[in-house]
Parts: structure tokens; C-alpha cells; sequence
């Protein structure tokens, strides 16, 4: 038997008890360790997910890590037993973005695991063989849920070309912020930054390789200092102020996720300024690889980011944590394998 969480319509769900789903051919079933909730997943619980982004009925959940346990015709037979994770978009392969690299951006149409299709909210997940990636045999799954969102890091450092020695700064100390800093750490910046105006959730960057922390107000009072500046909050405010920080000629990397109401960019300070601003949207297979090399070499430890750890049976208090403002709260999981 299998349980999976199913999200019939924004602010209603259910825990079912089925047949263990079985791989098509191509597929894999993968029995899940642990998947962690983030603010995505409290949209499409809300209601507030975008249109054409979400498919109720859906078993959220794509952040997730765990074994392979069975695979379908034309699969490596090899892959049972291995720990793993994958990528969540269900890209076509063949269209002019993907051939490119830009997998990310697939032009087929928009499909991802945990949102159009059923996500790991479960004590299994269906997902395509050829977007695993395996992990090594001792591999700490519970860290590993993490790996997707790292990913993100992983596009968004990419897109920023950190060099030794340059002042970086990181708007924003959640998940995405923290994955950040551990990763332009090991960029031996100069300067490190971590700006947030939730002092205890600034404060943990000091421990992920963050030179020092600053409120929003504080931090514009150093504007225009900045090589480098990559915002990960997608706060209404954050796009517009982390142009402000970064220097003449500087880059910006917008990595968090805007919705309606954000404050536009002055198209002014833009061309006077000469900034160069990138913006990311998910994680290309390359990226992917990325963070699960920084992940298997140590360079990124996910793991001490967790903060809540619940069963299946719980979710509906998971997911009530995220998003709830509380500084106390990082990165919770449900893990179904307990």
C-alpha cells in the first residue's frame, strides 16, 4: 500500500491509502525519505499558485530525495536500490530551449512534478528515469530533500559569475538566502552580506560563511556598494532595492519568486547605473548537476537548514508552519518513511 497527501481544491485534503503506483515504461518509483515544504507548496494549498501552474487534484511535494524501488520497461534495471532525487520539470528535450541547455524553459508546455503532476507528498512518486539523479549509497536523504532548491542557488550563482575578492550581498536569509551564502562562500568574496530585516534569521548566516548581517534600512545606507548582489526573498520591495545596492556596472541576480504588486526596477537608475540583471526561473539540468556535485563534495550542507521534521499524517500543521512568519521556523519536512 502507498499513502499520499491529495490537495482537491485549494484549502482542502486528504490523506489516501492506495495501491502502490507502478512505473510506466521510462519510469521510476522512487520511495520517498523526506520532502520539504516551501512557500510554492503553501500556494497550491491556498489557492494562490498561478493559473496554468497548478492541476487540482495534486499531490504536492518537489523538493524531495529517495531510493529507487522499481522501474519501468526501458529502464536500467541497475537504478533499484539507488538513492536519488529529480528534476522537477518535466521538459520535452527536443524543443529549441532544451536543446540549448535552458531545460528550465521548455516552450512544450508546463509540467512539473508536485504541481501538474503528483508530487512526493507521499510514500511514493512516479517521476521520469531520465531526469534522476543518483546520489551516493550513504547519501543523508534528509539533507538531500534540499537539493532542489539548491539547484535554484546553483542557476542563480551561475547567472551571477562570482569572482574572489568582490563584495556580494544576499537579500534574503530563507532557505534559497542560506543555500546562497554557503555556496558564494566558497567564492572567497571579501565582503559577504546577508540582508533581512528578521534579525534572528540574518543572524543563522553568520554561520553558513555570511562576513555580517543588516537590516533593509541599514543596508541602504551602503548603496551602490556591491559587485555582486543576489536577492532571493521575492518580497514586493526586494527587486527594486537590490539594484539600489549594487554598484555602478555591478550584476543583479533575481532569484525569488514576485507576485502582483512587486516595485518595478527605475528603468533611470538602470541605464545610468549600466547594471547587468539576470533572473531565474527554476533549475536547468545542468544546474541540477551542479548542486548535487556542491551537495556530494560538501561545499553545501542542506541539512543544517531543517528545522521541523513531521509524518504524513501531520501535514496539514507542516504546512501551517511555512509561511507563518515565525523567524524560529527554517525548512520543514514531512517524512514519510517514519
Amino acid at each position: 500500500m502507498s499513502r499520499a497527501v491529495v490537495v482537491a481544491a485549494p484549502g482542502r485534503h486528504t490523506l489516501l491509502v492506495r495501491d502502490r503506483p507502478e512505473p510506466g515504461p521510462g519510469e521510476a518509483r522512487v520511495r520517498v525519505a523526506a520532502v520539504g515544504i516551501c512557500m510554492s507548496d503553501r500556494e497550491v494549498y491556498d489557492g494562490h499558485r498561478a493559473p496554468g501552474y497548478v492541476r487540482y487534484p495534486v499531490t504536492p511535494g518537489h523538493e524531495w530525495a529517495g531510493t529507487v524501488e522499481a522501474v519501468g520497461a526501458g529502464v536500467d534495471p541497475a537504478l533499484v536500490g539507488r538513492p536519488c532525487v529529480a528534476e522537477g520539470f518535466r521538459n520535452c528535450g527536443t524543443c529549441a530551449r532544451c536543446r540549448e541547455g535552458a531545460t528550465n524553459l521548455c516552450v512544450a508546455g508546463y509540467e512539473e512534478t508536485g504541481f501538474t503532476e503528483a508530487g512526493a507528498f507521499a510514500d511514493h512518486v512516479i517521476v521520469p528515469a531520465r531526469l534522476l539523479h543518483l546520489l551516493a549509497d550513504r547519501a543523508d536523504l534528509r539533507a538531500a530533500a534540499l537539493i532542489e532548491p539548491a539547484a535554484v542557488v546553483a542557476a542563480a550563482v551561475r547567472a551571477g559569475t562570482p569572482r574572489p575578492t568582490e563584495r556580494v550581498a544576499v537579500v534574503g536569509a530563507g532557505t534559497l538566502g542560506l543555500l546562497a551564502v554557503q555556496w558564494l562562500a566558497a567564492h572567497s568574496p571579501a565582503e559577504l552580506a546577508v540582508i533581512d530585516p528578521r534579525t534572528a534569521r540574518a543572524d543563522l548566516a553568520l554561520g553558513h560563511g555570511a562576513t555580517h548581517t543588516a537590516a533593509p534600512e541599514e543596508a541602504m545606507a551602503s548603496a551602490g556598494r556591491y559587485d555582486l548582489v543576489v536577492e532571493t526573498a521575492g518580497a514586493p520591495s526586494t527587486a527594486a532595492s537590490s539594484c539600489l545596492l549594487a554598484r555602478r556596472g555591478g550584476r543583479v541576480v533575481l532569484t525569488g519568486m514576485f507576485g502582483p504588486g512587486a516595485v518595478g526596477i527605475d528603468p533611470v537608475h538602470l541605464s545610468m547605473s549600466q547594471l547587468e540583471i539576470r533572473s531565474v526561473f527554476g533549475a536547468s539540468s545542468t544546474d541540477w548537476q551542479g548542486a548535487v556535485a556542491a551537495f556530494q563534495r560538501g561545499v553545501l550542507t542542506p541539512g543544517a537548514l531543517v528545522t521541523h521534521e513531521f509524518p504524513l499524517e501531520d501535514y496539514a500543521e507542516a504546512v501551517e508552519l511555512v509561511g507563518s512568519g515565525d523567524p524560529k521556523v527554517g525548512k520543514v519536512l514531512l517524512r514519510p518513511e517514519r
